[in-house]
């Protein structure tokens, strides 16, 4: 169990609470007897914003909208092991980040014998496991820092929806939060020397999956209740492992963001399919991959792309308003940008944590650098903000935590006992951090 842990709670007690509400100060209220303190409880709560209900649901990679950003305070900032929570085996080896709704956490993993992929549903609380369900598939020549189990899936009330592909089929199924199978549709197959990897990702009532690949590429959006295709848009790209976000501001209609080295930053209305606006910001001289996902923040759009050996490049861009249906690129950073991992907007800054350990602070409307330091390591997973912290977690064993601030400051480095190339989830007060073959509970009350 817990113990130790260095805490940011603002609320214990529910009076504390409902002073925080602004509840307590209603005189009808003071001093009412201990047996109406549930009810008000239950008052304060349901008066809160409906946003932040939703922002407890971490229900696709990296959370909210992929913004990796949560305002839990019982996230510690250093561990031991013996702070864990718990620690459980996971069946299987994968890259798969957890998902979670409610309290149950959903998990993928793959049979690198067998090629078969294994879906497994954890309860937050005790680590217990709900169930699990085999999904026979075949191996596939990948990168060796891939995975067969690389995609996050995505999570909502409805149920949970799984990717995989091999050169011969593309998988996208859908479970109840039960395990039982609901629909399944094969896309046709996935081309590319490094495997597979894309998220789905859930936004209304659609289910939105990528196939950029060296074959023929679109992007599809199916009916999350029944898998059957709503629209689908063929694109002149090459292989991409980004999974997009959406982009909605007032007086627009919502908007799908995807990066890829041909096309650069593209906005696709998410009711229709159509393309909204465009704008090519990657170096067009050489081959690049996306593999850094898009992130939204403060009205910009902050997009990666690069080829290992080459530069790499993070460009903010804002939508596109302009008559000739572009958008405007506001500032880029070419140094010190990141391959593999996702950017991160959080407190008005931007991270850039590099693959070879450089992280990069600027301000996030200027692009400003603030500091850039070498803390060491690798890093194929992206890093996450728990309130006034960044974590992000290595390849050597540890999850590295820095100060969320203009000035640089490393807050600790605490064990995961395994290497990770996972982003981790957060939900319930508590982070969940999936390594190779397991996955680790910290923090919370």
């Amino acid at each position: 169990m817990i113990h130790s842990f260095y805490r940011r709670t603002p609320f214990r007690r529910p009076e504390q609470a409902l002073r925080s509400s602004g509840i307590a100060h209603l005189p009808e209220l003071r001093g009412a007897c201990s047996g109406l303190r549930s009810l008000l409880v239950l008052l304060a709560v349901a008066l809160l914003p409906a946003s932040r209900a939703e922002a407890e649901e971490w229900n696709r990679f990296r959370g909210p909208n992929g913004s990796g950003a949560s305002e839990a305070t019982t996230v510690p900032v250093s561990w031991t092991e013996a702070d864990f929570n718990w620690r459980i085996a996971l069946p299987g080896v994968g890259h798969a980040s957890p998902v979670m709704w409610g309290k149950r956490i959903f998990l993928v993993s793959g049979d690198d014998e067998t090629g078969n992929r294994i879906a497994s549903c954890l309860d937050s609380t005790s680590g217990r496991v709900l169930w699990t369900r085999t999904f026979e598939a075949a191996t596939h020549r990948k990168h060796k820092l891939n995975s067969l189990a690389s995609s996050t899936p995505a999570v909502d009330e409805r149920g949970l929806y799984l990717c995989w592909a091999t050169p011969d089929e593309y998988i996208v199924t859908a479970t109840s939060l039960d395990g039982e199978s609901l629909w399944r549709v094969d896309l046709g197959g996935h081309t590319g020397g490094h495997g597979f990897g894309v998220s789905p990702i859930v936004s209304g009532e659609l289910l939105v999956v990528a196939n950029e690949q060296e074959g023929d590429s679109t992007i599809v959006a199916l009916d999350r209740r029944t898998g059957e295709q709503r629209w689908k848009v063929d694109r002149d790209t090459k292989t991409a492992y980004s999974t997009p976000c959406v982009f909605e501001l007032e007086g627009r209609r919502a908007e799908l963001i995807f990066t890829n080295w041909k096309q650069g930053i593209t906005a696709i209305d998410l009711a229709s399919g159509r393309k909204s606006w465009e704008i090519s910001v990657f170096d067009q001289s050489h081959t690049e991959t996306s593999i850094s996902s898009p992130v939204v923040s403060g009205g910009l759009i902050f997009g990666t792309c690069g080829y290992l050996g080459y530069a790499t490049h993070t460009v903010a861009v804002r939508p596109g308003l302009r008559s000739d249906g572009k958008g405007d690129e506001v500032f880029r950073v070419d140094r010190g940008a990141p391959l593999t991992t996702t950017p991160l907007v959080a407190g008005g800054l931007l991270f850039l944590w590099a693959d070879n350990g450089i992280v990069t602070c600027v301000d996030a409307k200027t692009g400003e650098e603030q500091w850039k330091k070498r803390v060491g390591g690798t890093y194929y997973a992206s890093p996450v903000a728990i309130g006034n912290a960044v974590y992000c977690a290595s390849t050597s064993s540890e999850m590295v935590v820095l100060e969320l601030s203009r000035e640089y400051r490393e807050l600790s480095r605490s064990p995961i006992l395994e290497a990770s190339h996972s982003s981790p989830a957060v939900s319930g007060g508590r982070m969940f951090v999936r390594t190779f073959s397991h996955l680790i509970s910290i923090g919370g009350e």
